[in-house]
Protein backbone atom coordinates (compact mmCIF):
# COMPACT_ATOMS: atom_id res chain seq x y z
CA UNK A 1 0.00 0.00 0.00
CA UNK A 2 1.23 3.51 -0.83
CA UNK A 3 2.45 5.31 2.26
CA UNK A 4 0.71 8.54 3.25
CA UNK A 5 1.74 11.62 5.16
CA UNK A 6 0.83 10.85 8.78
CA UNK A 7 -2.31 12.53 10.12
CA UNK A 8 -0.34 13.31 13.30
CA UNK A 9 2.47 15.19 11.59
CA UNK A 10 2.76 18.81 12.64
CA UNK A 11 4.83 21.10 10.46
CA UNK A 12 5.36 24.82 10.78
CA UNK A 13 7.84 27.62 10.25
CA UNK A 14 10.11 28.54 13.11
CA UNK A 15 9.79 32.03 14.52
CA UNK A 16 12.46 34.43 13.22
CA UNK A 17 13.98 31.72 11.05
CA UNK A 18 13.89 30.37 7.52
CA UNK A 19 13.72 26.83 8.88
CA UNK A 20 10.71 24.65 9.70
CA UNK A 21 9.90 21.99 12.25
CA UNK A 22 8.34 18.60 11.62
CA UNK A 23 7.04 16.65 14.63
CA UNK A 24 5.11 13.43 14.99
CA UNK A 25 4.11 12.78 18.63
CA UNK A 26 2.81 9.29 17.82
CA UNK A 27 6.08 8.03 16.38
CA UNK A 28 8.11 10.20 18.75
CA UNK A 29 10.21 11.96 16.13
CA UNK A 30 11.07 15.60 15.54
CA UNK A 31 13.24 17.37 12.96
CA UNK A 32 14.23 20.84 11.90
CA UNK A 33 13.89 21.18 8.14
CA UNK A 34 15.53 23.51 5.69
CA UNK A 35 13.19 25.60 3.52
CA UNK A 36 13.95 23.27 0.62
CA UNK A 37 12.95 20.15 2.56
CA UNK A 38 9.79 21.83 3.81
CA UNK A 39 8.88 22.78 0.24
CA UNK A 40 9.33 19.17 -0.86
CA UNK A 41 6.85 18.05 1.79
CA UNK A 42 4.37 20.79 0.84
CA UNK A 43 4.55 19.55 -2.73
CA UNK A 44 4.37 15.87 -1.66
CA UNK A 45 7.83 15.23 -3.11
CA UNK A 46 9.55 12.91 -0.63
CA UNK A 47 13.17 12.52 -1.66
CA UNK A 48 14.02 10.92 1.70
CA UNK A 49 11.24 8.33 1.63
CA UNK A 50 13.10 5.67 3.60
CA UNK A 51 14.00 8.11 6.38
CA UNK A 52 10.47 9.53 6.53
CA UNK A 53 9.00 6.04 6.75
CA UNK A 54 11.45 5.04 9.48
CA UNK A 55 10.51 8.13 11.51
CA UNK A 56 6.77 7.66 11.05
CA UNK A 57 6.20 10.72 8.88
CA UNK A 58 5.10 8.48 5.99
CA UNK A 59 2.84 5.64 7.09
CA UNK A 60 0.44 2.91 6.16
CA UNK A 61 -2.82 4.31 7.65
CA UNK A 62 -3.89 0.89 8.93
CA UNK A 63 -0.57 0.37 10.72
CA UNK A 64 -0.76 3.88 12.11
CA UNK A 65 -4.26 3.24 13.47
CA UNK A 66 -2.92 0.16 15.25
CA UNK A 67 0.00 2.17 16.65
CA UNK A 68 -2.44 4.81 17.86
CA UNK A 69 -4.52 2.21 19.66
CA UNK A 70 -1.45 0.68 21.32
CA UNK A 71 -0.27 4.11 22.44
CA UNK A 72 -3.72 4.89 23.82
CA UNK A 73 -3.81 1.69 25.85
CA UNK A 74 -0.32 2.43 27.18
CA UNK A 75 -1.46 5.94 28.14
CA UNK A 76 -4.55 4.72 30.01
CA UNK A 77 -2.46 2.07 31.79
CA UNK A 78 0.05 4.70 32.92
CA UNK A 79 -2.72 7.03 34.02
CA UNK A 80 -4.33 4.25 36.02
CA UNK A 81 -1.06 3.87 37.91
CA UNK A 82 -0.46 7.62 38.27
CA UNK A 83 -0.44 9.43 41.58
CA UNK A 84 -3.69 11.20 42.44
CA UNK A 85 -3.70 14.79 43.70
CA UNK A 86 -6.53 15.35 46.18
CA UNK A 87 -7.42 18.94 47.08
CA UNK A 88 -9.13 19.93 50.30
CA UNK A 89 -10.64 23.38 50.89
CA UNK A 90 -11.11 24.15 54.62
CA UNK A 91 -13.03 27.36 53.75
CA UNK A 92 -13.41 29.94 50.98
CA UNK A 93 -12.55 32.93 53.15
CA UNK A 94 -9.61 35.07 52.10
CA UNK A 95 -7.74 38.02 53.55
CA UNK A 96 -6.85 39.32 50.06
CA UNK A 97 -8.76 41.43 47.57
CA UNK A 98 -6.99 40.43 44.35
CA UNK A 99 -7.91 42.31 41.20
CA UNK A 100 -8.52 39.10 39.24
CA UNK A 101 -10.03 36.71 41.79
CA UNK A 102 -12.33 34.12 40.19
CA UNK A 103 -13.74 33.04 43.58
CA UNK A 104 -15.01 36.49 44.56
CA UNK A 105 -18.62 35.43 43.99
CA UNK A 106 -18.38 32.25 46.07
CA UNK A 107 -20.44 32.02 49.23
CA UNK A 108 -18.63 30.98 52.39
CA UNK A 109 -21.43 28.80 53.73
CA UNK A 110 -21.35 27.78 57.36
CA UNK A 111 -19.99 24.26 57.50
CA UNK A 112 -20.42 21.33 59.83
CA UNK A 113 -18.09 20.41 62.65
CA UNK A 114 -14.60 20.79 61.15
CA UNK A 115 -13.05 17.72 62.79
CA UNK A 116 -15.96 15.47 61.82
CA UNK A 117 -15.74 16.70 58.22
CA UNK A 118 -11.98 16.12 58.10
CA UNK A 119 -12.40 12.64 59.59
CA UNK A 120 -15.06 11.86 56.98
CA UNK A 121 -12.76 13.17 54.22
CA UNK A 122 -9.94 10.84 55.27
CA UNK A 123 -12.31 7.89 55.59
CA UNK A 124 -13.70 8.57 52.11
CA UNK A 125 -10.36 8.84 50.31
CA UNK A 126 -8.98 5.83 52.16
CA UNK A 127 -11.86 3.76 50.81
CA UNK A 128 -12.44 5.38 47.41
CA UNK A 129 -8.74 5.56 46.46
CA UNK A 130 -7.57 2.42 48.23
CA UNK A 131 -4.31 1.11 46.79
CA UNK A 132 -3.69 4.31 44.82
CA UNK A 133 -0.64 6.51 45.18
CA UNK A 134 -1.91 9.90 46.30
CA UNK A 135 -1.06 13.16 47.99
CA UNK A 136 -3.09 16.02 49.42
CA UNK A 137 -3.18 19.73 48.67
CA UNK A 138 -4.60 22.39 50.98
CA UNK A 139 -6.43 24.94 48.86
CA UNK A 140 -8.79 27.87 49.35
CA UNK A 141 -9.84 30.67 49.56
CA UNK A 142 -6.77 31.19 51.66
CA UNK A 143 -6.17 28.08 53.79
CA UNK A 144 -3.60 29.71 56.11
CA UNK A 145 -5.64 32.38 57.86
CA UNK A 146 -4.43 33.62 61.28
CA UNK A 147 -7.45 32.88 63.48
CA UNK A 148 -7.00 30.27 66.26
CA UNK A 149 -9.91 28.25 64.84
CA UNK A 150 -8.38 27.96 61.38
CA UNK A 151 -4.96 27.13 62.81
CA UNK A 152 -6.52 24.37 64.89
CA UNK A 153 -8.33 23.04 61.83
CA UNK A 154 -5.20 23.04 59.67
CA UNK A 155 -3.17 21.46 62.44
CA UNK A 156 -5.72 18.67 62.78
CA UNK A 157 -5.77 18.12 59.01
CA UNK A 158 -1.98 17.83 58.94
CA UNK A 159 -1.91 15.53 61.95
CA UNK A 160 -4.30 13.17 60.14
CA UNK A 161 -2.16 13.33 56.98
CA UNK A 162 0.83 12.21 59.01
CA UNK A 163 -1.15 9.34 60.49
CA UNK A 164 -2.14 8.25 56.98
CA UNK A 165 1.41 8.70 55.66
CA UNK A 166 0.30 11.18 52.99
CA UNK A 167 2.35 14.08 51.66
CA UNK A 168 0.73 17.51 51.64
CA UNK A 169 1.18 20.49 49.32
CA UNK A 170 -0.12 23.92 50.29
CA UNK A 171 -1.45 26.62 47.97
CA UNK A 172 -1.32 29.92 49.85
CA UNK A 173 -1.06 33.64 49.20
CA UNK A 174 1.85 33.52 51.64
CA UNK A 175 0.84 36.40 53.88
CA UNK A 176 0.68 34.32 57.08
CA UNK A 177 3.14 31.67 55.93
CA UNK A 178 5.83 32.53 58.48
CA UNK A 179 3.53 32.01 61.45
CA UNK A 180 2.36 28.67 60.02
CA UNK A 181 5.79 27.11 59.49
CA UNK A 182 5.86 25.40 62.91
CA UNK A 183 2.42 23.92 62.20
CA UNK A 184 3.50 22.78 58.73
CA UNK A 185 6.41 20.93 60.31
CA UNK A 186 3.81 18.53 61.72
CA UNK A 187 3.39 17.01 58.25
CA UNK A 188 5.38 15.81 55.26
CA UNK A 189 5.17 18.94 53.09
CA UNK A 190 5.81 18.31 49.42
CA UNK A 191 5.80 21.98 48.43
CA UNK A 192 4.34 25.36 49.28
CA UNK A 193 2.95 27.32 46.34
CA UNK A 194 3.05 31.09 46.81
CA UNK A 195 2.08 33.82 44.34
CA UNK A 196 4.07 36.98 43.59
CA UNK A 197 2.94 38.99 40.59
CA UNK A 198 5.99 41.23 40.37
CA UNK A 199 8.13 43.44 42.53
CA UNK A 200 6.56 45.58 45.23
CA UNK A 201 4.70 48.26 43.25
CA UNK A 202 3.24 45.86 40.68
CA UNK A 203 2.40 43.11 43.13
CA UNK A 204 0.74 45.38 45.67
CA UNK A 205 -1.47 46.92 42.98
CA UNK A 206 -2.86 43.45 42.17
CA UNK A 207 -2.70 41.40 45.36
CA UNK A 208 -3.55 43.49 48.40
CA UNK A 209 -5.27 42.88 51.71
CA UNK A 210 -8.99 43.47 52.09
CA UNK A 211 -8.20 46.81 53.73
CA UNK A 212 -6.08 47.85 50.74
CA UNK A 213 -2.70 47.36 52.41
CA UNK A 214 0.26 46.00 50.49
CA UNK A 215 1.41 42.40 50.91
CA UNK A 216 4.72 42.12 49.05
CA UNK A 217 7.26 42.39 51.86
CA UNK A 218 5.37 40.07 54.19
CA UNK A 219 5.13 37.43 51.46
CA UNK A 220 8.83 37.76 50.63
CA UNK A 221 9.67 37.27 54.30
CA UNK A 222 7.48 34.15 54.35
CA UNK A 223 9.23 32.71 51.30
CA UNK A 224 12.64 33.35 52.82
CA UNK A 225 11.63 31.76 56.12
CA UNK A 226 10.12 28.75 54.36
CA UNK A 227 13.26 28.14 52.29
CA UNK A 228 15.43 28.58 55.38
CA UNK A 229 13.24 26.02 57.13
CA UNK A 230 13.81 23.46 54.38
CA UNK A 231 10.39 23.73 52.74
CA UNK A 232 10.24 23.51 48.92
CA UNK A 233 8.67 26.68 47.47
CA UNK A 234 6.89 26.86 44.11
CA UNK A 235 6.60 30.54 43.19
CA UNK A 236 3.68 31.29 40.89
CA UNK A 237 3.40 34.47 38.83
CA UNK A 238 -0.04 35.26 37.41
CA UNK A 239 0.58 37.31 34.29
CA UNK A 240 -1.41 39.51 31.97
CA UNK A 241 -0.69 42.61 29.91
CA UNK A 242 -0.57 44.79 33.03
CA UNK A 243 2.38 43.07 34.71
CA UNK A 244 4.28 41.12 32.04
CA UNK A 245 6.86 43.88 31.59
CA UNK A 246 7.79 43.55 35.26
CA UNK A 247 8.80 39.90 34.93
CA UNK A 248 12.46 40.77 34.40
CA UNK A 249 12.51 42.89 37.58
CA UNK A 250 10.97 40.01 39.53
CA UNK A 251 13.58 37.66 38.06
CA UNK A 252 16.35 40.00 39.17
CA UNK A 253 14.80 40.33 42.61
CA UNK A 254 14.58 36.54 42.99
CA UNK A 255 18.24 36.22 42.07
CA UNK A 256 19.22 38.92 44.57
CA UNK A 257 17.27 37.12 47.30
CA UNK A 258 19.15 33.93 46.49
CA UNK A 259 16.01 32.07 45.44
CA UNK A 260 17.04 31.09 41.92
CA UNK A 261 20.17 29.39 43.22
CA UNK A 262 18.27 27.41 45.87
CA UNK A 263 17.42 23.81 44.86
CA UNK A 264 14.23 24.06 46.96
CA UNK A 265 12.92 26.89 44.77
CA UNK A 266 11.05 26.58 41.47
CA UNK A 267 8.65 28.74 39.47
CA UNK A 268 5.58 28.58 37.32
CA UNK A 269 3.84 31.20 35.23
CA UNK A 270 0.05 31.19 35.27
CA UNK A 271 -2.00 32.98 32.66
CA UNK A 272 -4.69 35.26 34.04
CA UNK A 273 -7.85 34.28 32.17
CA UNK A 274 -11.63 34.27 32.49
CA UNK A 275 -12.71 31.13 34.30
CA UNK A 276 -16.19 31.51 35.75
CA UNK A 277 -17.19 35.12 35.05
CA UNK A 278 -16.00 38.10 33.07
CA UNK A 279 -13.25 40.15 34.63
CA UNK A 280 -13.46 43.91 34.85
CA UNK A 281 -10.23 44.22 32.89
CA UNK A 282 -10.77 41.51 30.26
CA UNK A 283 -8.84 43.61 27.71
CA UNK A 284 -5.68 43.06 29.75
CA UNK A 285 -5.82 39.27 29.36
CA UNK A 286 -3.54 37.33 27.04
CA UNK A 287 -4.70 34.39 25.02
CA UNK A 288 -2.28 31.48 25.35
CA UNK A 289 -0.40 32.19 22.11
CA UNK A 290 -0.15 35.88 22.93
CA UNK A 291 1.35 35.18 26.34
CA UNK A 292 4.04 32.89 24.96
CA UNK A 293 4.84 35.26 22.13
CA UNK A 294 5.46 37.96 24.73
CA UNK A 295 7.59 35.59 26.81
CA UNK A 296 9.57 34.69 23.69
CA UNK A 297 10.30 38.37 23.08
CA UNK A 298 11.06 39.06 26.74
CA UNK A 299 13.59 36.28 27.25
CA UNK A 300 15.51 37.38 24.17
CA UNK A 301 15.60 40.96 25.40
CA UNK A 302 16.33 39.95 28.99
CA UNK A 303 18.08 36.53 29.04
CA UNK A 304 18.27 36.63 32.86
CA UNK A 305 14.57 35.73 32.94
CA UNK A 306 15.65 32.20 32.02
CA UNK A 307 17.44 31.85 35.36
CA UNK A 308 14.06 32.48 37.00
CA UNK A 309 11.72 30.65 34.64
CA UNK A 310 12.19 28.54 31.50
CA UNK A 311 8.94 28.54 29.49
CA UNK A 312 7.69 25.18 28.22
CA UNK A 313 6.41 26.33 24.79
CA UNK A 314 4.29 23.15 24.58
CA UNK A 315 6.84 20.28 24.46
CA UNK A 316 9.77 22.39 23.17
CA UNK A 317 11.62 22.63 26.50
CA UNK A 318 11.04 18.94 27.22
CA UNK A 319 12.48 18.02 23.82
CA UNK A 320 15.50 20.26 24.39
CA UNK A 321 16.17 18.97 27.90
CA UNK A 322 15.58 15.27 27.21
CA UNK A 323 16.50 14.82 23.57
CA UNK A 324 13.22 13.06 22.89
CA UNK A 325 9.50 13.75 22.78
CA UNK A 326 7.20 12.99 25.71
CA UNK A 327 4.70 10.18 25.32
CA UNK A 328 1.57 11.03 23.29
CA UNK A 329 -0.89 13.06 25.35
CA UNK A 330 -4.40 11.68 24.90
CA UNK A 331 -5.78 13.69 27.80
CA UNK A 332 -4.53 16.91 29.43
CA UNK A 333 -7.41 17.20 31.90
CA UNK A 334 -6.80 15.41 35.22
CA UNK A 335 -10.32 16.00 36.57
CA UNK A 336 -11.88 12.82 38.05
CA UNK A 337 -8.86 10.80 36.94
CA UNK A 338 -5.73 11.99 38.68
CA UNK A 339 -7.28 14.98 40.44
CA UNK A 340 -10.25 15.41 42.77
CA UNK A 341 -11.33 18.26 45.04
CA UNK A 342 -13.26 18.29 48.32
CA UNK A 343 -14.42 21.10 50.58
CA UNK A 344 -15.47 21.75 54.16
CA UNK A 345 -19.20 21.54 53.27
CA UNK A 346 -18.79 17.83 52.49
CA UNK A 347 -18.99 18.32 48.71
CA UNK A 348 -16.96 16.58 46.01
CA UNK A 349 -15.72 18.26 42.81
CA UNK A 350 -13.64 17.31 39.80
CA UNK A 351 -10.74 19.75 40.20
CA UNK A 352 -9.56 23.16 41.43
CA UNK A 353 -11.28 24.93 38.53
CA UNK A 354 -14.71 23.70 39.68
CA UNK A 355 -14.35 23.36 43.45
CA UNK A 356 -16.82 25.60 45.26
CA UNK A 357 -18.68 26.55 42.09
CA UNK A 358 -22.44 26.20 42.37
CA UNK A 359 -23.94 23.28 40.44
CA UNK A 360 -20.52 21.70 39.83
CA UNK A 361 -20.79 19.30 42.77
CA UNK A 362 -20.25 15.66 41.86
CA UNK A 363 -21.53 14.32 45.16
CA UNK A 364 -20.91 14.43 48.89
CA UNK A 365 -18.63 12.65 51.35
CA UNK A 366 -20.31 14.09 54.46
CA UNK A 367 -22.72 13.82 56.22
CA UNK A 368 -23.60 11.07 53.73
CA UNK A 369 -21.89 9.65 50.67
CA UNK A 370 -23.53 10.43 47.34
CA UNK A 371 -22.24 10.49 43.76
CA UNK A 372 -23.58 11.94 40.51
CA UNK A 373 -22.40 8.93 38.57
CA UNK A 374 -23.50 10.10 35.10
CA UNK A 375 -21.56 13.36 35.38
CA UNK A 376 -18.51 11.68 36.91
CA UNK A 377 -18.52 9.22 34.01
CA UNK A 378 -18.38 12.08 31.50
CA UNK A 379 -15.36 13.55 33.27
CA UNK A 380 -13.69 10.14 33.42
CA UNK A 381 -14.37 9.39 29.74
CA UNK A 382 -13.16 12.76 28.44
CA UNK A 383 -10.07 12.54 26.26
CA UNK A 384 -9.23 13.15 22.61
CA UNK A 385 -10.98 9.93 21.58
CA UNK A 386 -14.32 11.07 23.04
CA UNK A 387 -14.27 14.73 21.95
CA UNK A 388 -15.60 14.86 18.38
CA UNK A 389 -13.61 17.96 17.43
CA UNK A 390 -10.33 16.32 18.50
CA UNK A 391 -10.53 13.12 16.51
CA UNK A 392 -9.14 14.47 13.23
CA UNK A 393 -6.98 17.23 14.71
CA UNK A 394 -3.26 16.87 13.98
CA UNK A 395 -2.44 18.57 17.29
CA UNK A 396 -4.46 16.22 19.47
CA UNK A 397 -1.54 14.22 20.88
CA UNK A 398 0.24 17.36 22.07
CA UNK A 399 -2.87 19.28 23.15
CA UNK A 400 -4.79 16.50 24.88
CA UNK A 401 -8.11 18.32 24.53
CA UNK A 402 -7.23 21.05 27.05
CA UNK A 403 -9.12 21.85 30.25
CA UNK A 404 -12.59 20.36 30.63
CA UNK A 405 -13.73 23.08 33.03
CA UNK A 406 -12.78 25.83 30.57
CA UNK A 407 -14.36 23.86 27.71
CA UNK A 408 -17.60 23.45 29.64
CA UNK A 409 -17.60 27.11 30.62
CA UNK A 410 -17.08 28.13 26.98
CA UNK A 411 -19.10 25.51 25.13
CA UNK A 412 -21.65 24.30 27.66
CA UNK A 413 -20.47 20.68 27.72
CA UNK A 414 -17.64 18.62 29.15
CA UNK A 415 -17.05 16.64 25.95
CA UNK A 416 -15.82 19.63 23.99
CA UNK A 417 -12.32 20.99 23.38
CA UNK A 418 -10.30 23.73 25.03
CA UNK A 419 -7.94 24.07 22.08
CA UNK A 420 -4.27 24.87 22.60
CA UNK A 421 -2.25 26.78 19.96
CA UNK A 422 0.29 23.99 19.73
CA UNK A 423 1.85 24.93 16.38
CA UNK A 424 2.30 28.55 17.45
CA UNK A 425 4.02 27.49 20.68
CA UNK A 426 6.27 25.02 18.88
CA UNK A 427 7.26 27.69 16.38
CA UNK A 428 8.41 29.92 19.23
CA UNK A 429 9.87 27.26 21.49
CA UNK A 430 11.85 25.22 18.99
CA UNK A 431 13.21 28.43 17.51
CA UNK A 432 14.34 29.62 20.92
CA UNK A 433 15.72 26.43 22.43
CA UNK A 434 17.23 24.85 19.32
CA UNK A 435 18.39 27.88 17.37
CA UNK A 436 18.73 30.95 19.57
CA UNK A 437 19.68 29.39 22.91
CA UNK A 438 21.97 26.84 21.29
CA UNK A 439 23.63 29.64 19.33
CA UNK A 440 24.19 31.57 22.58
CA UNK A 441 25.88 28.70 24.41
Amino acid sequence: MTKQFSKYNLMGKLADSDNYFLINPLSGNADILSPEKAREIDESRFTDVEEYEEKGYLVDPREEAQAYQRAYLDFTDRREESEIQIFFVPHYSCNFNCSYCYQDQYENIKGSDAKKTIDAFYEYIETEFAGKQKYLTLFGGEPLLPSPGVKEQVSYFLKKSKEKNLDVAVVTNGYHLSEYLDILKEASIREIQVTLDGTEKIHDARRRLNDGSGTFHTIVSGINNALAGGFPVNLRVVVDKENIKGLVDLARFAKTEGWTGNPLFKTQIGRNYELHHCQAKAASLFDRAGLYEKLYQSIQEYPEIMEFHRPAFSISRFLFDNGELPDPLFDSCPGCKTEWAFDYTGSIYSCTATVGKKDEELGTFYPEITQREDTIEKWEDRDVTSIPECRDCASQLLCGGGCAAVAKNSNGKILSPDCRPVKDLLSLGISYYFEKEKHNE
